[in-house]
């Protein structure tokens, strides 16, 4: 039987039904996706094979890719110059060797000791908006005072965004995760506007170098030819783009968690040293961006979990199935804040895995202990079916978040 590809969640708490069910069927299934056929990998370790193969291509221009684009339509040479110059440095779309070289720009800006570095800018950040909500008082919407927030302000220190141009670029940034930005005009024109902004950015930085991340690439890359500017700029854009959507989402969706399993709340709160192992537990939990980022196309032919894969099909990994496989998570789907989940693939494995996965497991553990700490009474105000959840969009979260404390 052939599915239909993606499917929807249903529940805030869980993927959708049919991945248990495809899962204990076969490692790979066959699915209609818009694209056509492609194959859906459902369990932890064929999920792990194919993540890293490098026999196996993430870039969309690779015939067969899930998200190739239709050459009905061929590109006039001023568009197809325009898409190359929005391309370059965009690094998650790239193979190695070509793929390499911008991950290993980057790798010392995103190490354990640079975000141990970071911490205490962290902690002032979370600190500072918590600040102001107990200024504005209660309630709030957690999504927009605090969840959005936290990852926005963190990488405006990181890239060196002024203070003053602050408030341009969250409402950018929010207005780009608010929406599946390929489907909303509004959140094109975020893009297109952040893109400008990045571009200025850069080029102030290529006039005088500053001690952030941009500054520093300018200075050891951009000056010595290894980087161009249209490139430095795509890998700032990549950056924000995947960095925030993410924890920006998972904020909001760990907390109204965590309020709805108050003995394991309860346990962290008296023994703080714990949020760590309950951050990994959380990301497995949701795994919220599920096969985002995981398309995938065979270059040649191979047989993965004992089916033959041949050159030019595409695939996706769904993450959310792999994270809740019983042959390698007991009771997956329940909650366990003490599993320390570290094997799961939220953050994808193999050359591709999240380089700022230590950045972003900062930022949920200061945010999550934070709030708690100072918050005890925290609250969401009104019921579960009143939520509104991005039951729609690519990365799974909350709309809003309403709260009391």
């Amino acid at each position: 039987m052939t599915r239909s590809f993606p499917l929807p969640r249903a529940c805030p708490f869980a993927p959708p039904a049919e991945y248990e069910r495809m899962r204990e069927e076969a490692p790979l299934v066959r699915a209609a996706a818009p694209g056509g056929n492609v194959w859906l990998v459902t369990r932890h370790a064929e999920a792990q094979q194919v993540l890293c193969d490098p026999r196996i291509s993430t870039d969309p221009t690779t015939p067969g890719h899930p998200l190739a684009r239709s050459s009905e339509h061929p590109l006039s040479e001023e568009e197809r110059r325009e898409r190359e110059r929005l391309r370059a440095g965009q690094f998650i779309d790239m193979d190695p060797p070509e793929h390499d070289v911008y991950r290993r720009m980057l790798i010392p800006e995103f190490s354990v000791r640079r975000v141990r570095e970071m911490r205490p800018g962290i902690q002032e950040v979370v600190d500072g908006l918590i600040d102001d909500m107990l200024k504005q008082g209660s309630p709030a919407d957690l999504v927009e005072a605090f969840g959005l927030a936290v990852p926005s302000l963190v990488i405006c220190r990181l890239l060196g965004v002024p203070y003053a141009d602050r408030d341009f670029f969250q409402s950018r940034t929010r207005r780009m995760i608010g929406t599946n930005v390929e489907e909303s005009e509004d959140g094109m024109l975020a893009a297109a506007e952040m893109w400008d902004y990045l571009d200025g950015l850069v080029a102030e930085a290529e006039r005088e170098p500053a001690d952030n991340l941009v500054g520093r690439l300018v200075a050891t890359r951009r000056k010595a030819g290894a980087l161009s500017h249209d490139a430095l700029v795509g890998m700032t854009f990549l950056l924000l783009v995947a960095g925030h959507e993410t924890t920006g989402n998972m904020i909001p969706l760990g907390v109204h968690t965590l309020l709805r399993a108050p003995g394991q709340l309860a346990a962290l709160r008296a023994a703080p040293d714990g949020w760590p192992d309950a951050v990994e537990e959380l990301l497995r939990y949701h795994s919220i961006v599920d096969w985002v980022a995981f398309d995938r196309v065979a270059t040649e032919d191979m047989e993965i979990g004992g089916q033959v894969v041949r050159a030019g099909e595409g695939m996706f990994v769904l993450g959310a199935s792999a994270n809740r496989d019983p042959r390698v998570f007991d009771r997956p789907d329940e909650l366990d804040l003490r599993r320390g989940a570290r094997n799961h693939v939220a953050f994808g494995y193999g050359v591709h895995q999240c380089l700022g996965q230590n950045l972003a497991r900062a930022e949920l553990e200061i945010a999550y202990r934070t709030l708690f700490e100072r918050l005890p009474g925290l609250r969401v105000v009104g019921d579960d079916e009143e939520l509104s959840f991005k039951y729609d969009n690519l990365v799974f979260g909350l709309h809003a978040l309403p709260v009391a404390w």
